[in-house]
């Protein structure tokens, strides 16, 4: 495909993706938004919300997307590293020990109260996450492309969540936050759930598949070679510095912050039918790429500051670049 085509292309099939989620999530249009620009940008997404907002039919509906394998591990105080990524087993019968690969071994994960498991269960996602691949008694196996861990947590306050450890929240591309539905939104879901169906069970059904998964590996592809001018990458760097020198931020966002900032808004502007990235393409994601990188000091915390809070302030002082 030529470059022009190609990018022509991977706009509407975003779209369609798009359109075909909203079949099956009521609302949410900004939640099914940043997971396909985690999706497009070849990133992981952490998702925080009470239980019961939709967060696995969001999962399974984009997997039907491209016809994607989709795997769901609910994470327990007592899950062990190899029920996340396999393990040796004896065969009796040939005498050998034969590999038995673990729920990562998929297009989707999804990693349902990741922090009711202790660190080390975490940590088994570590590796898949940033290699694409699991090692499995010394011997390494690749997962099949695209691959995307979207892991759920409770708020830290609920009784019984351990923390994520800094090294798992950096692999992180975004953290999403779901809210509650607004009213209409609410009404909607509730007409749709209780329509002639037994018990509460939400359908995928609706949902088309669009493109099979090496259309999405193309589709990513596309992404990383969108336009980014000069100017928007020192504006990003300089979001980015700024929540390292900020007042009452402890712990600001590293390098990776910048990388996941430009790697986000360039899946921004393919979202938004663009082939380029604008500033606000940058500002949009900016809330949702940061977040999970910057600590605040435990003075703004007794406040009741949040780092959203300190991230709109980041953004209103620091100067966005002119066409």
């Amino acid at each position: 495909m030529m470059e022009n085509e190609s990018i022509r292309w991977a706009i509407e099939t975003t779209e369609k993706i798009r359109r075909q989620m909203s079949y099956a999530v009521v609302g949410q249009q900004m939640i099914i938004d940043q997971v396909i620009i985690a999706l497009l940008a070849a990133g992981h997404v952490l998702i925080e919300g009470v239980p019961g907002l939709g967060k696995t039919l969001l999962v399974q509906a984009l997997a039907k997307t491209f016809d994607g394998h989709f795997n769901r591990i609910q994470f327990t105080p007592d899950l062990m590293p190899s029920d996340v990524t396999g393990h040796a087993i004896y065969d009796l019968r040939t005498e050998e020990f034969r590999i038995r690969k673990g729920p990562v071994f998929t297009h989707l994960l999804l990693a349902d109260e990741i922090n009711r498991a202790p660190a080390k269960s975490q940590a088994a996602l570590l590796e898949v996450m940033q290699e694409q691949q699991v090692t499995i008694e010394g011997r390494s196996f690749e997962v099949s492309p695209p691959f995307m861990t979207l892991a759920t947590q409770n708020p830290i306050e609920q009784e019984g969540t351990y923390p994520l450890p800094e090294a798992q929240l950096d692999r992180f591309l975004l953290k999403i936050k779901i809210e509650y539905p607004s009213l209409l939104e609410e009404i909607q879901l509730v007409k749709q759930v209780t329509a002639g169906k037994i018990g509460e069970r939400l359908e995928v059904d609706k949902v088309q598949v669009v493109v099979k998964p090496e259309h999405i590996v193309e589709l990513q592809k596309t992404t990383a070679k969108l336009l980014v001018d000069q100017r928007v990458y020192e504006y990003a760097v300089n979001i980015v510095q700024n929540t390292r020198s900020w007042p009452g931020v402890s712990m600001g966002a590293g390098p990776r912050g910048s990388i996941a900032l430009i790697r986000s808004a360039r899946a921004a502007a393919l979202l938004a039918g663009r082939e380029y990235v604008i500033p606000d393409d940058v500002k949009e994601v900016t809330l949702p790429t940061l977040r999970h990188r910057i600590a605040l000091s435990p003075e703004l915390e007794i406040e009741g500051y949040e780092s959203d809070g300190v991230l709109k302030s980041i953004l209103s002082k620091v100067e966005v670049p002119r066409h």
